[in-house]
């Protein structure tokens, strides 16, 4: 059965709003992806290599269909511009991009399902509010962060809707030459 990944860059502390905070040579006035070092860039392109379907939420949807279509920062523009993509949304997509299709429904019946289905892993990349969902449902199978040598009192904690306590098991730990640490979990 498929797996749903959740993969998310996060400074020390939780913060996911403004990744390009986290990360050496990363301006977080402009409008652009984090800078990665090699390692890391050689990890997410393992994530995503594995990757054949993606879950995002409605708005990281319309502002990543308005900003990946055009940019080269690769490994993860030709990925997330070509895998095919599921928007949890409740109205239809205005923008065109790729292969999107919009879904509906609870979101529990909407990742049972695609878990059913043959392929690769599916993940969910950004989409703080469904990752927030997913993760209180129960919904995840893995757990991947790239933690950012900062601490950050800005922006929105993935773990705030977290009500119990829940045991991880830690399957890799990888340092890289920037100071980030990624970190790979299952849950049970």
């Amino acid at each position: 059965m498929r797996k749903v990944v959740l993969y998310t860059l996060t400074s020390l502390d939780g913060a996911v709003e403004d990744p390009r905070r986290y990360f050496p040579d990363s301006t977080p006035t402009v409008a652009s992806p984090p800078a990665f070092d090699g390692v890391m860039a050689d990890l997410e392109a393992e994530l995503i290599g594995r990757q054949d379907a993606v879950l995002l939420g409605r708005r990281t949807f319309d502002e990543w269909s308005e900003y990946w279509p055009t940019s080269e920062e690769q490994p993860f523009a030709d990925f997330i511009n070509n895998v095919r993509k599921y928007v949890v949304t409740s109205a239809p997509l205005t923008n065109a991009w790729g292969s999107a299709e919009a879904v509906t429904g609870p979101v529990t019946d909407i990742v049972n399902d695609l878990k059913a289905r043959p392929g690769g892993d599916i993940g969910v990349h950004g989409s703080i509010a469904l990752a927030q969902s997913l993760l209180s449902a129960g919904l995840v199978d893995e757990l991947q962060l790239a933690v950012g040598p900062v601490l950050d009192p800005v922006g929105r904690r993935l773990f705030e809707r977290v009500d119990d306590l829940r045991r991880l098991e830690l399957r890799r730990v990888t340092s890289t030459p920037g100071g980030t640490v990624w970190l790979v979990y299952r849950l049970p």
